[in-house]
């Protein structure tokens, strides 16, 4: 039971048409009450749910207006939280949004907790955790594939999936805990190909919600995509190309990116996060050798490596090392410079070349360039998918949702290797109760306090 009542800002401070300030808990319609008045004079109290009402901003003590505003009143258990909710909607102003949420806090409520609102919406039972977690999804998704996805969790996709596969082993854990404490009743015997057949179709499930994990943390996350390569390649004029404008200083002069750039693009569904880096060669330089170090580090942990080559001069040691340093990783490489005289070929690479291979002039002005690097870029990941392909498929979004399926498959074979080795049933039923608990996680029905904690400490405070 939650016994106190908390107030946050619901809205990004700042200038703007509307600022809200969200208030939730036992005393939320009290405090309503004590620092607003409707112009039709009825009190919020009296309003029942989903009704609104306009009136003054007031302080009690004073009787000081600090705003015009709306007040919304949503009562338990038809709110976001499952609590009684009051949201006072008034101008979009720094001072006034803090005057009031100050108020709030004077009249008795407490300053929520980052995520504190959802939180109190999963234990409440409005949201389960699978659900709470595509909340801030939608916040913070980069593109309309991202949205679909965390809106399709939302709607329970990926919950009705793991609710699904618990109750059928549930139901075969049942039987078997039956049949160890009722032996002598006359009860329906279940026999050893039964669980071996459900088993392996729940482990064939588990392994499909598997292999959508790569793909859901992709869109969620997006693709770290570092572009590498020597001084003077090309790198920066990419990274303009790909961002249709020019973010990054583009000179003849070698080692002019010193820092990386950072920038976020969405290529056609999928968010690409591409850092340009510092050219990668031995310098005497110490600022130049800070920026390199930096820029390895940053390719040892890119998701997809961009590697520019430039076929305008010879390949250099430098070249071959940085090459090999990304051999096995996913990665590009483009050669650069088309336009101008060729001093090697894609050939001379040999096994490095294994990787896909694009060559191209990022200097000229035709639109196909970028289509064609759009096109390598989505082959080399992998996904030239299109938002209406992925339709309500449950995914895999987390890690978290990935070692929670990874831990029930563990479970399961070990439960399936018992069954088939002919041993008790009593330790079928250990095997499978773990597994469920796995599956739990997902949904919230098992996990951990602390879990918890860390999950909702990852919301914005108001949400």
């Amino acid at each position: 039971m939650i016994n106190d009542t908390i107030a946050a800002i619901a809205t990004p401070l700042g200038e703007g048409g509307i600022g809200i300030v969200r208030i939730s808990g036992p005393e939320a319609v009290s405090i309503g009450d004590q620092m607003f008045a409707a112009k039709r004079g009825d009190t919020l109290a009296e309003l029942g749910t989903y009704k609104v009402r306009y009136g003054r901003v007031l302080e009690p003590e004073t009787n000081r207006q600090l705003d015009e505003a709306l007040a919304l009143v949503m009562l338990a258990p038809h709110s976001y939280t499952g609590e009684d909710v009051v949201e006072i909607q008034c101008h979009g102003g720094v001072v006034v949004i803090r005057e009031i949420l100050d108020l709030a806090l004077r009249l008795g409520a407490r300053l929520a907790e980052p995520g504190e609102f959802t939180k109190r919406a999963f234990l409440n039972g409005r949201l389960d955790l699978s659900q709470a977690e595509a909340v801030m999804d939608i916040i913070q998704s980069q593109t309309r594939l991202g949205l679909e996805v965390a809106v399709d969790q939302l709607e329970g996709s990926l919950s009705r999936r793991i609710v699904s596969l618990s109750e059928h082993l549930f139901d075969i854990v049942v039987r078997v805990e039956a049949s160890i404490d009722f032996p002598e009743d006359d009860l329906p015997e279940i026999l050893p190909d039964e669980i071996d057949d459900v088993i392996v179709q729940s482990l064939e499930e588990l392994d499909e919600l598997l292999a959508t994990a790569d793909e859901g943390k992709m869109l969620r996350e997006g693709l770290r995509t570092v572009i590498t390569g020597r001084p003077n390649v090309g790198k920066s004029t990419l990274l303009n190309k790909l961002l249709d404008e020019n973010r990054a200083l583009v000179t003849d002069i070698p080692g002019t990116t010193r820092d990386a750039i950072e920038e976020t693009i969405n290529l056609r569904g999928i968010p690409l996060r591409l850092v340009d880096t510092a050219g990668i060669r031995e310098t005497g330089d110490v600022v130049e050798r800070l920026g390199v170090e930096r820029s390895l580090e940053l390719l040892d942990q890119a998701d997809l490596v961009l590697h520019v080559l430039d076929r305008s001069v010879p390949l250099s040691e430098d070249d071959l090392a940085l090459l090999q340093r990304t051999e096995g990783r996913r990665r590009l490489i483009l050669i650069n410079k088309a336009d101008l005289p060729p001093v090697w070929d894609a050939a001379e690479l040999g096994e490095l070349s294994e990787s896909p291979v694009l060559e191209t002039s990022l200097v000229t002005e035709d639109r196909q360039v970028v289509d064609e690097l759009a096109e390598a870029i989505l082959a080399c990941i992998g996904s030239g998918r299109t938002v209406s392909a992925v339709g309500s498929r449950a995914m895999l979004t987390r890690a978290r949702h990935k070692q929670a399926v990874q831990n029930a498959q563990a479970s399961l074979r070990q439960a399936l290797e018992t069954v088939r080795q002919g041993l008790p049933l009593d330790l079928i039923a250990v095997d499978l109760y773990a597994a469920l608990e796995f599956l739990g996680e997902i949904t919230g029905e098992t996990v951990r306090e602390n879990v918890l904690d860390r999950i909702f400490a990852q919301f914005c405070i108001g949400k």
